[in-house]
């Protein structure tokens, strides 16, 4: 399977077969022209969406048709397994910033989980759900998600093969939250990769987490 970052908190997905799924698709130039991506306009099959937030939540004209899965459930899309699993975007079980869902696909028994923009650590009935986890792509920079600090315990509670920071600071991002290097510091195993996407196989993932910092394709 293939998972390339689009940019932000936004990506796709890309089964054996050909089947694609987009999540967290973000709108181009909101937040004032905060969101500096480019649009996306891939041909995607369905879309996930974590939060009702402009840069996490857009609909592309050529995707209206699409299926949109932002609830929490267990669901199937042409062979691939989704569940969503209910959270929260702030520490205050949602009243500063609304719900979020935490969502795992299971995509040629690769086993990726997108955390959204998760606001909190999670108790153990969630961390429970989420054994097994190969990929795990967890929001960075802080302010409006867990910061670094949080994310790093969150990857060794969940103890993914992968992790893949995503929603932090970059020339195209211009929220006031921290770049992806207050995360990866001190850390061993990282590996910069110099594209947007990796083609993964479930037999091939290394026994220890690494931290794969993968290019926006969108910039």
């Amino acid at each position: 399977m293939k998972i390339q970052y689009m940019a932000h908190a936004s990506f796709l997905l890309t089964d054996e077969k050909g089947t694609k799924i987009l999540m967290d698709p973000y709108e181009p130039g909101s937040y004032d022209g905060a969101i500096g991506y480019k649009g996306i306009d891939e041909v995607v099959g369905a879309i996930t969406i974590s939060h009702q937030h402009a840069d996490h939540n857009y609909i592309a004209p050529a995707h209206k048709h699409l299926p949109v899965f932002n609830q929490p459930g267990k669901y199937e899309f042409k062979g691939i397994k989704i569940e969503g699993i209910k959270t929260f975007h702030d520490t205050s079980k949602g009243s500063e910033r609304g719900e979020n869902v935490v969502f795992i696909l299971t995509i040629d028994e690769v086993r990726i989980c997108h955390l959204g923009d998760l606001g909190h650590l999670l108790d153990r009935e969630t961390l429970a759900a989420l054994k097994q986890i190969h990929v795990l792509l967890i929001p960075v920079g802080g302010v409006f998600t867990i910061d670094s600090n949080q994310a790093t315990q969150l990857t060794h509670d969940i103890h993914p093969n992968i992790c893949i920071p995503m929603h932090y600071k970059t020339e195209k991002l211009h929220f006031d939250v921290a770049t992806v290097d207050s995360f990866i510091a001190g850390k061993k195993n990282v590996k910069q990769v110099e594209q947007s996407e990796i083609i993964l196989n479930a037999d091939q993932l290394p026994q220890e987490t690494e931290v794969w910092v993968l290019k926006p394709e969108k910039i």
